[in-house]
């Protein structure tokens, strides 16, 4: 390849080398003239670019910046004194003490001070173009329901809107390059408040309020972001939209929203429509630290004792104003994971949460006390049994659990329901294994004129009546073989104790063969052909084999009466009948030791070996031989 050369000067080309002399000859005149030129056109320009702010204020007055603030909003917007207007570096204006009002005089918001970035160039048209308006120490006045008060419909958003909504009411999606394309700007807040009128003060529910939004043009995209306090609780909101207009006209449009805080952090990204039948779709999640605090924060008054406290969900959600469902959610109770599907109904006067919960594991103590009035762990003293809950929330809830607890009771393949509606609550197991079992279960909570009604009811089958006692804290009264029971409860009260002092019901029970502790059968028949009074204590210790065991009970009052109760051992039969307080009050029974029935079923016609009589508390029983006044 040759190599490139330079293109030679035009003088050098013509055969004349004498070109940087003849530049070099030129007059002084001819140079001094062009410098000038240019120096006057730059300076010209400089002028011009420092005058024009200038030039623009004198066209800028207070009452056009009310004005166009008001076409913009709708609203009657005055300002307590004229405008300060600086030109340097861009054309701004200070407006103190504004106010937006609704036709007829209603306050609707107030700022100390808004700086407004003004375009120089529309300005001197006589146009007032906002690019940024700030606004210092606002204030937004909420109704007395707590609510934002309608705003007029006159304003450019307002009518941008409306067109939008036209578009759909038409069966059109809002396209683009119809919808109203005015520049809006940027919108900054700092130090606001939201307050709410009580009586003649304004009660504060927002307060150190910043945050910015970003609209450059009415059909482009928004985003706007906020920090405050509630409650004296820190937040921080995130929200955007790829077209608001449409969103807000009853269009899909993507939309994002973010909240964080101490107490609760939820986000949406979806699509969404907020027109008239406003709808959202897309991926949710919601979790909080603390149930308790969280509904304190709210201002919910659901007394939550020993709740659940941390609380999550991830799912897809599909939501309008009537029910929000959340579709294959991931729910986390206590670090314990669920799978299910949710609706929230919002369409009644209380809201209700129905639906399927299946955990792997599930801590049924928690569970009942954070979404029911029940705690069945607090034991003596779990307080007033709480005749609010059903009135600030509904439940309908199906459970299932691999493993679930219950205090220190553990059980397995758990299916049950949560029911929790205007003035009842009801927790229901409808199947799980238990000690070696199978077990059903029921609590109903009922609040009637009179008082709240409270139903217990319990049928297990095939359970171990050792691992039973140790669930029950009976020690070893309680015997080794396999059986089952039936308990039926009810009673008024405000609390479990009272409930108990009042109850009725029934109670069964039925063990085969095994052993049972706590108590030695042989020295208890051979202390009871005596005639000397001694404490139960005093047989209460070894073991004795029996061949079956079976109870009946009728309870009144708080009372058990006891119709049999029947222990067979090594030929004989041990039979009690008496009373039995449920609160642990004085036994009062009577015992007597017959034959067995004979093998061909008739009853024996011997007569009973020892009769006896117990009375006391059960810890310090004492046991009243009587065989020789039964054989007088």
């Amino acid at each position: 390849m040759l190599p490139v050369r330079a293109p030679k000067p035009e003088w050098e080309s013509a055969g004349n080398r004498n070109g940087p002399e003849l530049i070099r000859k030129m007059p002084a005149r001819s140079i001094k003239r062009t410098a000038w030129a240019v120096g006057l056109a730059t300076g010209a320009m400089v002028v011009v670019a420092l005058a024009l702010p200038y030039v623009a204020s004198t066209h800028v007055v207070g009452d056009r910046i009310a004005d166009e603030m008001a076409a913009w909003s709708g609203m009657d917007v005055s300002i307590d004194a004229a405008p300060e207007i600086s030109i340097w570096p861009d054309l701004k204006a200070t407006l103190t003490d504004v106010t937006f009002s609704l036709p007829g005089g209603e306050t609707v918001a107030t700022a100390d001070r808004v700086e407004v970035d003004l375009s120089a160039l529309a300005a001197l048209r006589g146009r007032i173009d906002f690019s940024k308006a700030v606004f210092f120490s606002p204030t937004v006045r909420l109704d007395t329901d707590g609510l934002l008060p309608s705003l007029p419909k006159t304003g450019r958003i307002a009518r941008a809107v409306a067109a939008a909504k036209d578009m759909v009411a038409e069966g059109k999606m809002p396209d683009a390059g119809l919808l109203p394309n005015d520049n809006f700007g940027t919108v900054e807040f700092i130090d606001g408040r939201v307050v709410r009128p009580l009586s003649s003060l304004d009660v504060p529910i927002v307060t150190a309020l910043n945050g910015r939004m970003n609209w450059a043009t009415l059909d482009g995209r928004l985003s706007a972001t906020a920090k405050g306090a509630f409650k004296g609780e820190e937040f921080t909101i995130e929200l955007s939209s790829a077209s608001p207009l449409s969103l807000l006209g009853g269009a899909p449009s993507a939309a994002t929203l973010a909240l964080k805080s101490e107490p609760v952090k939820l986000s949406f990204d979806g699509t969404a429509s907020l027109g008239n039948n406003p709808y959202a779709t897309g991926q949710a999640s919601f979790s909080t630290p603390s149930v308790r605090k969280l509904l304190a924060w709210s201002g919910a008054s659901i007394p939550v004792g020993s709740a659940i406290e941390a609380f999550s969900v991830e799912s897809r959600i599909m939501a309008d104003p009537a029910r929000i469902r959340f579709e294959e959610a991931s729910i986390t109770l206590d670090n314990k994971p669920a799978r299910g599907v949710l609706d929230l109904l919002l369409n009644g006067t209380t809201p209700k949460v129905s639906g399927t919960m299946a955990f792997d594991t599930l801590d049924l103590g928690a569970f009942l006390a954070g979404f029911t009035p029940f705690d069945p762990l607090a034991g003596d003293g779990p307080g007033r049994i709480d005749t609010d809950f059903a009135s600030q929330l509904n439940l309908d809830l199906r459970l299932s659990a691999a493993q679930a607890v219950l205090g220190n009771v553990a059980l397995t393949d758990l299916a049950a329901t949560a029911r929790v509606e205007d003035d009842l609550a009801a927790f229901d197991i409808s199947d799980a294994t238990v000690f070696g079992g199978d077990i059903q279960a029921g609590l109903r909570f009922d609040h009637k004129t009179e008082g709240a009604q409270v139903e217990m009811r319990l049928l297990a089958s095939n359970v171990s009546g050792e691992a039973l006692g140790s669930a029950a804290n009976l020690g070893d009264m309680a015997p080794t073989g396999k059986g089952a029971i039936s308990l039926i409860l009810k009673g008024t009260g405000e609390s479990w104790k009272s409930l108990l002092t009042g109850a009725s019901g029934s109670f069964s029970a039925n063990f085969g063969g095994g052993a049972l502790r706590g108590i030695d059968l042989t020295a208890l028949l051979a202390a009871t052909k005596g005639d000397t009074p001694f404490p139960l204590s005093q047989v209460a210790a070894g073991s004795s084999q029996i061949e079956g065991l079976d109870l009946k009970a009728v309870i009144a009052e708080g009372t058990a009466r006891i119709e049999k109760a029947e222990i067979r051992s090594a030929g004989q039969r041990i039979g009690f009948v008496g009373t039995a307080p449920l609160n642990g009050g004085s036994l009062s029974l009577s015992g007597r030791v017959d034959p067995l029935q004979k093998a061909n079923g008739e009853a024996p016609t011997e007569p009973a070996t020892a009769t006896f009589l117990i009375g006391g508390p059960l810890v310090s029983a004492t046991v009243t031989p009587t065989t020789g006044l039964s054989a007088e």
